[in-house]
């Protein structure tokens, strides 16, 4: 079972070489392509000021983290909750950098470049030429971004989960028709539906005098009728097409 991350920070600016901060992070488990509901969202105290355009952006104050837990307090459980899973973020070159200098500031092992995949780069290879935004992906797969008046990090991931699924082939996924014939109900059935036998079948449209005809030229044409038994159908003798 295919197990990822997708993850969504925040943070007080654009580069923490020079300065910036994480102050929230959003996680959101999916396997095979399914969100589990198990989430991961903490803020962080930043241990600095937040500019206001990153609080136009974002909606988190200073009076929001001030109380929150350093990222040196909930590095472990950030990287317990990821695990060993590949993590999906959009861009994900700003949101790994984010992680790996926090991580390195308190001597934590560094998630690593090839763990990360880029949704950004899956929509630009799709959408050559297009806008490819997190905003704009939600518009053209026409998901709901009613909650969204702000950026969050797990509202943000949890719309980004959504985005992934319909890169990845989205809806079209409950086509698979190899799942096993269903031997009982399917209410409540959420996986694709496996057809079974007909419960009534359905009655015979021909007359008795051309059942006897189909059967004479089977008899004639076919050498083994034995492939035609097992469809139910019994071969007439000769006489009985005469």
């Amino acid at each position: 079972m295919a197990r990822e991350i997708v993850l969504d920070t925040e943070t007080t600016g654009f580069d923490p070489r020079t300065g910036d901060r994480l102050i929230e992070v959003g996680c959101i488990e999916i396997e095979d392509l399914l969100p589990t509901g198990r989430t991961f969202h903490r803020f962080v105290n930043p241990e600095r000021l937040i500019p206001p355009d990153a609080i136009r952006v974002h909606g988190i104050t200073d009076d929001k983290v001030r109380d929150a837990p350093k990222f040196h307090q909930i590095v472990g459980d950030l990287m317990e909750f990821i695990g060993d899973a590949q993590i999906i973020a959009h861009n994900a070159a700003f949101d790994r950098n984010f992680i790996d200098f926090e991580c390195g500031r308190c001597n934590h092992p560094i998630t690593g470049e090839a763990r990360w995949i880029d949704t950004l780069q899956l929509a630009q290879k799709r959408f050559p030429g297009m806008a490819n935004s997190l905003d704009a992906l939600c518009k053209r797969f026409k998901i709901s971004l009613v909650e969204r008046t702000l950026h969050g990090a797990l509202i943000d991931a949890r719309l980004l989960a959504e985005v992934y699924l319909e890169l990845k082939g989205g809806k079209e996924r409950v086509l698979d028709l190899s799942a096993a014939r269903s031997t009982g109900s399917d209410v409540g059935q959420t996986g694709p539906r496996a057809y079974g036998p007909r419960p009534r079948p359905l009655s015979p449209l021909g007359t008795p005098q051309e059942h006897l005809a189909h059967a004479a030229f089977v008899r004639d044409v076919v050498k083994d009728a034995s492939l035609w038994a097992a469809y139910g159908l019994e071969v007439a003798p000769a006489e009985a097409a005469a």
